[in-house]
């Protein structure tokens, strides 16, 4: 139940970040949005299942402390019900966070309760500090950089880009975000539950995919004002410049394990493409990027007190 709650977050959290910019631009209403993301992403939670077993890692404490200690109950138990709260907290009050440095969190906090301050600090720049200073910088400077360059393009052979044509490009690469984010998020968080013998692989894959389903479909609408609305005013052109930086950070990330996130990297470069023709709001992405730093320390917080209650 725990780790359902958690997918549930997970997708009213995320689900909405790979159609923000259709979204934003005025290409789609938020309700075909949100069912093209809903759409693709159980897509690729459906893909993932016909490769459970080689996709599904075996849950860690990511170095934080002995993978022994990890797989005790109480701990997958305080890591799902924090990063569940956390992630369902920021959709509902409209702040777009990384699952990943949540759940990083939470094994810290729910570690320093369970083992003290022997828990490895160390590894925290791998997993928190490099990604949340690399994702926004790279992704703001490659978006700003692709826009202005198809601009320079356009302006020197007085192109004009065919407006259905960037809509049809805009909507697939919107899609291929949502489906990556189903292929690798869904077999992350299977990982909590396969202590429990009862559920094979592929059903537990299921459920959570129509959890993170459900979890968009109704509880994403705070996200879509962020992202689509507050962060810059975009058009289509910039919609799809914004996407496509997104979706080739995404893929190299998985490729090289460059330590970026995905949720800072979409909200960056929609940020970039922005700052081009400043259309983009600083008050509201310096929020976000408080909301980043802190989240962190919030499900540690929360992680050793659930922990606590647990033993």
């Amino acid at each position: 139940m725990a780790t359902l709650f958690l997918a549930y977050s997970h997708g009213a959290n995320d689900n909405f970040k790979g159609v923000a910019t259709l979204f934003g631009s005025r290409t789609m209403s938020y309700q075909t949005a949100i069912l093209w993301a809903s759409f693709t992403t159980f897509a690729g939670a459906v893909a993932a299942v016909f490769w459970a077993s080689t996709l599904v890692p075996r849950f860690t404490a990511q170095g934080i402390f002995p993978d022994a200690i990890a797989n005790a109950p109480e701990i997958h138990l305080a890591v799902a019900i924090t990063t569940g709260l956390t992630l369902l907290f920021a959709a509902i009050t409209g702040f777009p966070i990384s699952t990943t440095h949540t759940i990083t969190g939470a094994i810290l906090g729910a570690g320093l309760v369970a083992i003290g301050l022997k828990v490895n600090f160390a590894v925290l720049g791998s997993l928190f500090i490099l990604p949340l200073f690399l994702s926004p910088i790279i992704a703001i400077c490659l978006a700003a950089g692709s826009h202005r360059f198809f601009q320079y393009i356009g302006s020197k052979v007085h192109l004009q880009p065919d407006e259905k044509i960037v809509n049809i490009c805009h909507l697939i690469s919107a899609g291929i975000i949502s489906f990556t984010r189903g292929l690798n998020d869904t077999p992350k968080i299977v990982s909590l539950i396969l202590i429990i013998d009862y559920f094979s692989v592929q059903g537990g894959m299921l459920t959570i995919a129509m959890a993170m389903g459900l979890g968009g479909l109704l509880n994403s609408q705070k996200i879509a004002e962020t992202m689509g609305e507050k962060i810059a005013d975009i058009n289509h052109n910039q919609g799809l410049s914004a996407n496509m930086v997104t979706g080739i950070l995404v893929i190299a990330s998985s490729y090289f394990g460059l330590p970026i996130s995905t949720t800072q990297v979409s909200v960056s470069s929609i940020f970039g493409v922005g700052l081009i023709d400043n259309q983009s709001n600083l008050r509201v992405f310096y929020q976000i990027l408080l909301s980043w730093v802190l989240t962190l320390p919030i499900a540690m917080m929360i992680s050793g007190i659930i922990y606590r209650l647990l033993q």
